[in-house]
């Protein structure tokens, strides 16, 4: 699996159930990398999404503890062995890639199965942050393969940032 998330100085990614920002390009990228693939997402990532639908041309996988919990357009599952069954299913040769995208409890739940990371490091701290992802720059077995150059939107600075897991 492979987490895509843009954070901020202290891994914050979002507030309030929303993005901290939204940089054009890197919704783009996000958008690029993921088509065609498995995105999964905690019910609060899905009801973030516009219309609180489905992204298209991707599979959509929602976790929520709420077993009468409704996604349009999206596969609804209760729990972690729930998702691993699932994405054997859809996913049996690996032909697609699994994002996990949202938030930061789905995140942290399943960091230990992830072995590929795109982050967007935002240079800048927002103070209100609310979720945060695992700083990967601290974990021992984490490991930068790719960075890009530095980029700008309005007066917010970012760049793309690609990790490995090393066992």
């Amino acid at each position: 699996m492979i987490l895509i998330f843009a954070v901020d100085n202290n891994w914050n990614i979002g507030y309030d159930g929303d993005l901290l920002y939204k940089i054009s390009e890197d919704l783009k990228r996000f958008r690029r990398l993921t088509e065609g693939n498995i995105i999964v997402m905690g019910r609060r990532t899905f009801e973030s999404l516009p219309d609180k639908k489905a992204l298209p041309n991707r599979i959509n996988i929602v976790i929520t503890r709420d077993k009468e919990y409704k996604a349009e357009g999206a596969l609804v599952i209760n729990s972690l062995e729930s998702l691993f069954l699932l994405l054997k299913e859809l996913n049996p040769n690996d032909e697609m890639k699994n994002f996990i995208i949202g938030g930061g409890e789905i995140a942290k739940q399943t960091i230990s199965y992830c072995n590929k990371a795109y982050i967007t490091k935002i240079f800048k701290s927002f103070e209100d942050a609310d979720t945060f992802i695992p700083n990967l720059d601290v974990l021992d077995d984490w490991k930068i393969i790719k960075e890009s150059e530095v980029y700008r939107q309005d007066d917010l600075e970012y760049k793309y940032v690609d990790y490995i897991r090393v066992r």
